[in-house]
């Protein structure tokens, strides 16, 4: 898989993201409010999960930037099939596929419901000048953007070029500092949050990944 593919992995996960959210915000009640604080609005559920209608701008921050720092797990997982054979690495990413998409469902269906979009260039981290088709840039790598944990995209770069056990020494490395990111954010939702929903979400991320860190470092270990 090429970093152009990488790039249209990603590219296609946020798009779908936005449509959803513009599809949702049309329906939505004009009383939401989009001042970031605590909101009474209409619950909205979605991928089963129902947000109900306080919220306020720590879990809209929290939705807007573990998006794209899903969606960059997402195609990283996507690029083991085809480069390595390794079937303990194959299974963990078709794990961490498996269960961050839907929670990239649940959380636009949430910014959709609260009225605010599902990516902000001032919160988000996702640069949308670098989404040119022909570039290898992909949203929400910049280091700056306060999302802790994503991979440049040169250590992408590096990563697709790698196969074998080179390909999941470095995968694998990543794939712990990426999740470590997510733990932090996480963290920084359950102590600043006040969605039931988004805080039992973080909750469930932080446990989740700080088992798969344990695996991946088993893994390391194994060389």
């Amino acid at each position: 898989m090429t970093s152009r593919t990488l790039v249209g992995t990603a590219l296609a996960v946020l798009a779908s993201v936005a449509v959803l959210t513009a599809c949702t915000n049309s329906e939505t009640d004009s009383t939401t409010g989009h001042d970031m604080g605590a909101v009474t609005t209409t619950a909205s559920q979605s991928g089963g999960t129902t947000a109900s209608a306080e919220h306020n701008d720590a879990d809209v921050r929290f939705a807007q930037q573990m998006i794209p720092h899903h969606a960059q797990a997402v195609a990283m997982a996507d690029l083991v099939a085809g480069h390595t054979g390794n079937q303990r690495v194959l299974d963990l990413a078709q794990r961490i596929r498996q269960a961050q998409q839907p929670e990239i469902d649940t959380m636009t269906g949430w910014l959709s419901a609260w009225g605010v979009p599902a990516a902000a260039s001032s919160s988000s981290g996702v640069d949308h000048s670098g989404m040119d088709h022909g570039s290898s840039s992909m949203p929400g790598m910049d280091h700056g953007s306060g999302m802790s944990g994503m991979m440049s995209e040169e250590q992408m770069d590096q990563l697709d070029q790698a196969r074998d056990a080179e390909f999941d020494r470095q995968w694998l490395s990543m794939m712990v500092e990426h999740h470590q990111g997510a733990i932090d954010m996480a963290n920084t939702e359950l102590a600043q949050g006040v969605n039931p929903a988004a805080k039992q979400l973080a909750g469930q991320i932080v446990a989740a990944q700080q088992q798969e860190i344990s695996e991946l470092r088993g893994l390391l270990d194994q060389g």
